[in-house]
């Protein structure tokens, strides 16, 4: 337990984790760029700064995001704590004082006696006993080339092309079908068809819809592969029937015939909770994004959005392959990374990965393996998501899809999602944990 430990980046991720490390009695030596080097999307030199929303999303318990937070407080979480102290009325959600919260974070590391704070760029991952890179979506260029050279440059990503994703029970049967192109691969895709006007209608509201403003440290460029589906609409009006709505191949059981377009949704998840709508990766604003599922296409029954549709500058690394299941490198013992550029996705997710790499860190030092959590939690199915191998991943922020499946009544599963969770949590913190905390 004497290694001093070497945490690059004092976002919210790199912030929780020196705060936990120091809790532990464990010298950290915490390093931030800013205000020396500044990124397009800060403008304080506070640690922790909150670039986008002041929202913290849902406490409500019922909610994924809910529960993630009694999750975290149940396990002593800093920066929830500090965040709690900088609220201001927001309805449900854990909203902050932006200056506050992120001018508290930077008190609390300052003070505490375990961390030297450095105000200086780390161009390439340094040599140490324990390091941690926790540099999050915007990692400096230089950086990156040297996550790039250790990693390989295939697992390294710096385009983030998201489609929307919905949990299955988002889902209408009675509209959807399911099938792959041409019958291969079985009934592996839940596909919606569309007849002329539902697609004309979908075109319409494709281009009119409100979309987000690039900003400066996005591409301006959109790259042929990850098209958004507006852009793709604006091309010509068959544009879409010929791209990711095409329906060659697809049967609708019900008329025996190909519908004049399609919306295919691809699993997710092993289990089959959460589906992804194929091709949908777009700048549409949020509200618009709730609106084409609500009332523009036909086959949702109650949407339930886990993840929004996007396409933004995401530098992230594909951890399956590269990083074992304490996200620390295959390649180099005692290199560790956390927060989003591991692909988690959020701001609360960031700041659970942060006090989850201090307990691996802990363990490491120990000569164990880090701990586990429940499958049932949302903290074991965030670290879940960073360890299954898959064809294509992606971040993935809190959300009840995550979770093995709850049998019961739809109005009675959040609340069976949450007891079980915090039932779980509880059992594990006890006979395994305790001693760490």
């Amino acid at each position: 337990m004497k290694m001093r430990v070497k945490v690059i980046g004092g976002g919210l991720a790199g912030s929780e984790l020196a705060l936990q490390l120091a809790r532990r009695g464990i010298d950290v030596d915490l390093f931030e760029m800013r205000p020396v080097v500044m990124t397009p999307a800060h403008e304080s030199p506070y640690l922790a700064e909150l670039v986008c929303s002041n929202s913290l999303k849902s406490d409500n318990p019922l909610t994924a995001s809910g529960l993630l937070k009694r999750e975290l407080r149940f396990l002593g979480c800093r920066l929830l704590s500090i965040a709690e102290k900088s609220s201001v009325e927001a309805g449900h959600a854990l909203a902050v004082d932006r200056e506050l919260f992120a001018s508290s974070v930077t008190e609390a590391i300052e003070v505490e006696s375990h961390v030297s704070f450095h105000r200086e760029e780390v161009t390439k991952i340094p040599d140490g006993e324990v390091v941690v890179v926790a540099t999050g979506p915007l990692t400096s260029p230089s950086l990156s080339s040297s996550i790039e050279r250790h990693l390989s440059a295939e697992n390294l990503y710096f385009y983030d092309a998201i489609s929307i994703s919905v949990t299955v029970d988002s889902i209408d049967p009675s509209v959807a079908f399911r099938a792959s192109r041409y019958g291969k691969g079985g009934e592996d895709y839940w596909n919606i068809p569309l007849n002329r006007e539902e697609y004309e209608r979908l075109v319409d509201f494709l281009l009119a819809a409100p979309k987000t403003e690039k900003r400066g440290f996005e591409d301006n460029m959109c790259f042929e592969g990850c098209l958004p589906i507006e852009v793709i609409a604006a091309r010509g009006r068959e544009s879409l029937r010929f791209g990711p709505l095409k329906p060659k191949g697809l049967v609708d059981p019900r008329t025996g015939c190909e519908p004049y377009a399609v919306v295919q949704l691809r699993k997710e998840t092993m289990d089959g909770s959460i589906y992804g709508l194929v091709g949908f990766q777009t700048r549409l604003k949020r509200p618009a994004q709730r609106e084409l599922l609500n009332y523009v296409l036909p086959g949702f029954e109650k949407p339930q959005i886990v993840r929004w549709g996007s396409i933004h500058r995401n530098t992230f690394i594909n951890s399956p392959e590269v990083l074992d299941s304490m996200q620390m490198s295959l390649k180099r013992r005692g290199l560790f990374f956390t927060g989003q550029i591991v692909g988690v996705e959020g701001y609360m997710e960031s700041i659970a990965h942060g006090l989850l790499t201090a307990l691996n860190i802990v363990h490491f030092m120990k000569g164990l393996e880090g701990p586990l959590f429940p499958a049932e939690t949302i903290l074991g199915g965030l670290q879940r998501h960073l360890i299954e191998k898959r064809k294509h991943f992606q971040p993935m922020n809190a959300n009840f899809g995550l979770l093995p499946f709850v049998k019961s009544k739809r109005s009675e599963r959040k609340r069976l999602f949450t007891e079980r969770a915090l039932a779980a949590l509880e059992r594990f913190v006890s006979e395994k944990l305790e001693t760490y905390l």
